[in-house]
């Protein structure tokens, strides 16, 4: 009997020793833990959501907006009608297709997802089916008042794979701290009912909405150059164009517009190349409006003058193995320089290009903006890098000197043109005029980054520019009574190491009124089917475009 109360006192014991170890676990090693637990089961933390911040154009006139849309959700726990009875009520308002039926059959789920992006109409009749266990959520959408215009410059606003809202490419890329602003939270206490307790405290943190952008864009000179481009690619049979116009003497982005493009807002529809902006983010040869640029650094480095007579525009060009002709083969003997420009003379470009030298000729590259990006402020800016300085053989030198063998892209191309146009200044091309955020505004100031050329130098050129406009292969589309400067471009695509001679990238680049910018613009076309060169598909283009902004802008006639 004894021994037996023994062992039942020590079984006793060891079952205190166990309740107090696991007293000791639960309020001691586990207290922080389950503090934690319980606080969540009466405290509650709602995010409070923050709109995102708008765009206009230079005149204050929006291009993004936002508008209020809502999410149908389900609780199955609630539902009176049978999921297919249920799928036949929303099929109307159902643009893609029927809710997943097999979802509902879950018991345990309070919230399904149902039908999403819809406006407060469609809201109004989903209600009216008076069905129990439908909820919606109010969100704000991006809106664009002028559907797909600027699209590749715009961006987009997508989801970042974590269920938040980011914006991806242009502006809505590059800007996408500024815009998103911060979103807030509601703290409260709650019933084990889930009701608001009203003697308890609530502490909240208000949003912050996103900064608005104030843009350098004209909406009604991007318009206009929408339609044009969609015309000219049209007439032309070019498979891609892109126009980009700019203020010279500052590098305010006035237009930029490309096709094909996309609509932002169902930009999941469309092939994810389209959202890549082709004036940044694509690099070509730029053929013979990179003339302007290589006699620009023969002039600033004394080698050659305007009137100087080319001693070797005779005929075709040797070098090792490689013959160098003009573009229609014919040679013109005693050119000046600015006869090499007004025909676009390929074999007296060489000549300027090794008056200049490889080592020269890379050092000025460099100073126009070439071989690294612009840093304009859109996101996705890429830049075909140069040769090394060391690595320019006699026949990369000739090549480059005429605008093959070496890639830009168009907006390094606009930048580099700009500073002949302004009088020597390489300006950064920017976007955004001003961003305005809780109730005061910041002016962004341009940028000026270098000075390649003097004064001298660029009137010059200028004045060889103008040249090639009247006198050049173009001259019978150019507008009468104004005085442009500019140049037409032509080069081949390169494929699998050698160049496509059915296939060409033409363009054209100039500014007006020459004496006195008021834009420098580049058109170029892919490809074009009625014609391979640049003086009868991207000059006309051009000259075209030009004669809208006379009469938008009201600038007279030069003489």
């Amino acid at each position: 009997m004894a021994k037996r109360i023994k062992w039942l006192s020590f079984l006793f014991f060891l079952g205190f020793l166990a309740v107090v170890a696991k007293l000791f676990f639960w309020q001691v090693w586990e207290r922080k833990h389950l503090n934690t637990l319980a606080a969540r089961q009466y405290s509650v933390s709602l995010d409070v959501p923050t709109e995102r911040g708008k765009i206009f154009d230079q005149d204050n006139f929006p291009l993004v907006l936002n508008r209020p849309v809502f999410l149908l959700y389900a609780n199955p726990q609630k539902l009176k009608i049978s999921p297919k009875e249920l799928a036949e009520k929303l099929e109307l308002f159902n643009e893609n297709k029927k809710p997943d039926l097999g979802t509902f059959l879950d018991k345990t789920l309070l919230w399904v997802p149902l039908i999403k992006d819809f406006g407060e109409e469609t809201k109004k009749k989903i209600e009216d089916l008076n069905v129990e266990g439908l909820g919606f959520e109010e969100y704000q959408k991006r809106f664009y008042p002028e559907s797909s215009l600027s699209a590749q410059l715009l961006g987009f606003v997508g989801d970042d794979g974590q269920g938040q809202e980011k914006g991806f490419f242009g502006l809505e890329g590059y800007y996408d701290n500024e815009l998103r602003g911060k979103p807030g939270w509601r703290f409260f206490q709650q019933d084990a009912l889930g009701r608001p307790m009203p003697i308890a405290e609530e502490t909240e943190e208000k949003s912050v909405a996103g900064s608005n952008l104030f843009l350098n864009l004209d909406r009604s000179l991007q318009f206009l150059v929408e339609g044009r481009l969609k015309k000219g690619m049209a007439k032309y049979g070019a498979l891609q164009g892109s126009v980009v116009i700019a203020n010279p003497q500052n590098g305010a982005i006035l237009a930029m517009a490309s096709f094909p493009n996309y609509d932002q807002s169902q930009y999941y529809l469309f092939d994810p190349e389209l959202y890549r902006n082709p004036v940044i983010s694509s690099s070509f040869e730029p053929g013979s409006i990179f003339k302007v640029i290589v006699m620009a650094i023969g002039l600033e480095n004394g080698v050659v003058k305007p009137n100087d007579i080319c001693p070797s525009c005779r005929g075709p060009k040797t070098i090792a193995d490689y013959t160098i002709k003009t573009w229609n083969e014919k040679y013109y003997p005693d050119s000046s320089m600015t006869d090499i420009i007004v025909h676009s003379d390929n074999v007296g470009m060489v000549y300027v290009g090794e008056k200049i030298g490889a080592s020269r000729f890379y050092e000025f590259l460099e100073k126009f903006g070439f071989g690294k990006k612009t840093n304009i402020d859109l996101q996705g800016e890429i830049s075909p890098g140069l040769r090394g300085r060391k690595e320019w053989r006699e026949i990369d030198l000739a090549t480059a000197s005429f605008g093959q063998g070496i890639a830009v892209t168009p907006i390094q191309m606009l930048t580099a043109v700009s500073v002949i146009a302004n009088g020597g200044t390489l300006y950064q091309p920017q976007v955004v005029k001003k961003i305005f955020e809780d109730n005061r505004s910041i002016t962004i100031d341009p940028i000026k980054k270098s000075r390649p050329i003097s004064g001298k130098t660029a009137k010059e050129i200028t004045t060889m520019m103008v040249q090639a406009v009247e006198r050049g292969e173009a001259k019978w589309a150019r507008p009468e009574g104004y005085k442009i400067a500019g140049k037409t471009g032509t080069a081949q695509i390169p494929i699998a190491g050698h160049y496509d001679p059915e296939k060409t990238i033409v363009s054209f680049i100039g500014f007006a009124p020459a004496d006195d910018p008021k834009f420098v613009m580049l058109v170029t076309l892919a490809e074009p089917k009625t014609s391979p060169w640049g003086s009868e598909t991207a000059a006309p283009l051009w000259f075209e475009i030009a004669n809208d902004i006379f009469r938008l802008w009201g600038i007279p006639p030069s003489y």
